[in-house]
């Protein structure tokens, strides 16, 4: 019982961190219906800048951080404004294609300024741990996890109560009938990059916090928080969070009973690698739009 609770606590810490990912994918999808494939590189670029204002700054970690956030954030409203504006109109492909040139231009400037090599980011909690009922929890999991819960909290009461909040929903909802309205699409895009760019670099420092160390592969975090994403719904940021969690506890799962006698062999030892796209699979074959995606009909 306490390595299922050990193992249900690890998958749910990696989940929210899925979930953070997932957040940014689905917030750019509900206000352009484009997948944005740079994510990842909003996560590293974050994570290093974060790193940089700790140790060679030598700034407060929590000021660095926030720093990092804005600072990312900046660079998601820069590259809406100077580049994804001039493509209004032309086809979802070609948008598509621009993000995965952003990704790769921004790995390759993170590797050129900070090297391959892994860093300390200096966060307080390091690799303390607490124990609760003969369970081992790192405190840098429970940061994570909170961290997550206050971002939802804030993503309902933004949406809910502020008026670009307003705004960016009833974009989502019928982009057409807002502008009618007087809506400015221009400033629900960029919200949404900024928006996107600022999750994702938290993701990013909540990453390399702790052991994890800060390093280009963190980046390959938004492959693996893709099926978390499709799973709960391209438009749905609730959605998006349950499949993050549901696929963090299927990894770990996987990953903590594949050493188990009764595990078939056949299926190798890598398989908790493999195990979220079969669930994604499962569930899409049920429910094609995800558990929470909005199901579209089309008259014929």
């Amino acid at each position: 019982m306490d390595k299922f609770l050990q193992l249900s606590f690890a998958g749910l810490a990696l989940g929210v961190r899925y979930a953070l990912v997932a957040l940014g994918f689905v917030i750019i999808y509900k206000a352009t219906h484009v997948i944005n494939f740079a994510q990842g590189g909003f996560v590293v670029l974050g994570a290093f800048l974060a790193y940089n204002f700790t140790q060679t700054w030598d700034l407060p970690f929590f000021v660095s951080v926030l720093i990092a956030l804005v600072i990312t954030a900046g660079v998601g409203i820069a590259f809406e404004a100077l580049i994804l504006r001039r493509m209004v109109g032309q086809p979802v492909f070609a948008v598509i294609m621009i993000t995965i040139g952003l990704l790769i231009i921004i790995n390759q400037l993170v590797t050129r300024i900070w090297g391959f090599t892994d860093l300390d980011m200096g966060d307080p909690w390091g690799i303390d741990t607490v124990e609760a009922g003969g369970v081992v929890l790192y405190v840098k999991d429970l940061w994570t996890i909170g961290i997550t819960a206050a971002v939802l909290l804030g993503f309902f009461l933004f949406f809910r109560y502020s008026s670009l909040g307003v705004a960016m929903r009833a974009t989502a909802l019928d982009q057409e009938a807002a502008l009618a309205q007087g809506i400015s699409a221009r400033r629900v895009f960029a919200a949404s990059w900024g928006i996107s760019g600022f999750i994702a670099a938290l993701a990013g420092v909540t990453l390399g916090a702790g052991a994890g160390a800060v390093n280009i592969g963190i980046g390959f975090l938004a492959l693996a928080a893709f099926p978390a994403m499709i799973l709960g719904g391209l438009d749905s940021p609730g959605g998006a969070v349950v499949g993050g969690v549901i696929i963090g506890l299927t990894q770990l799962w996987t990953s903590g009973y594949q050493s188990e006698p009764w595990w078939p062999d056949w299926v190798g030892g890598n398989f908790h690698v493999v195990m979220p796209y079969v669930v994604m699979i499962v569930i899409l074959l049920i429910r094609p739009y995800g558990l929470f995606g909005t199901k579209e009909v089309r008259r014929v």
